[in-house]
């Protein structure tokens, strides 16, 4: 099993916090009481977490099995969840699976997991703000180079996360919810445009400026919500 320690919950959102991440947050709630949006971005291989208003838009290229970017959840992940929720950011997650061995390995599974949250099931559709959780929860959990996750470890991080019943019952339940190679092909292309010289992942991408940035500086995010 490699589901670690459950995350301490911490002030009034319940917001999840990283190991060893102290970073205070700042920001004003949105009075506006309607759930954080999620919903599958419009070419259908990235999944948009966050109010269309928001100031702030990013993309997340990631790969499941990347322990970097298993290291940029565990320093941000909680304030990503902070600002996706109180409508300072809107963020686009575009895994990729190129660290995988086969066309159903490690990063398929998670990746594929990624969507299926997405899909509302009846009346207990899934939030942003949960799904960031989750997010947080499959990299925090990785095991690179490991089998992948099995339907009652998606589960339980699907459940610490806060994804509805009904969402989790189809996370763990392992359907295909996107085309896996088609995915790939069209986010690493993405990726590619991107940064032709570096090209890896975590790339965090600013949509407004059009420009890649410096998650080695530890003020990007701070700085990015601020502007």
């Amino acid at each position: 099993m490699r589901i670690s320690r459950p995350l301490a919950l911490v002030a009034a959102l319940g917001l999840l916090v990283g190991p060893g991440c102290s970073r205070a947050v700042t920001g004003t709630p949105r009075a506006d009481p309607a759930p954080v949006p999620l919903a599958v971005a419009e070419d259908g291989f990235g999944v948009v977490a966050g109010f269309d208003t928001a100031p702030a838009k990013i993309e997340i290229y990631t790969e499941p099995q990347c322990t970097h970017c298993g290291d940029l959840q565990r320093e941000y992940g909680d304030e990503l969840a902070y600002h996706i929720t109180v409508g300072d950011l809107q963020v686009v997650y575009r895994p990729l699976t190129f660290l995988d061995d086969s066309y159903d390995g490690y990063s398929a599974t998670v990746a594929n997991a990624l969507f299926a949250a997405t899909e509302a099931k009846g009346e207990f559709p899934a939030n942003g703000t949960q799904f960031q959780r989750f997010v947080e929860q499959l990299w925090v959990n990785q095991d690179p180079g490991g089998q992948p996750f099995a339907a009652d470890e998606l589960r339980r991080m699907a459940d610490d996360a806060g994804l509805p019943g009904p969402v989790a019952d189809r996370v763990a339940g392992g359907s295909e919810a996107v085309d896996l190679v088609d995915m790939e092909d069209h986010n690493f292309e993405m990726l590619f445009e991107v940064d032709q010289i570096t090209t890896g992942t975590p790339t965090v991408y600013d949509l407004n400026a059009a420009e890649k940035l410096d998650i080695a500086d530890s003020s990007w995010l701070a700085d990015l919500v601020k502007s």
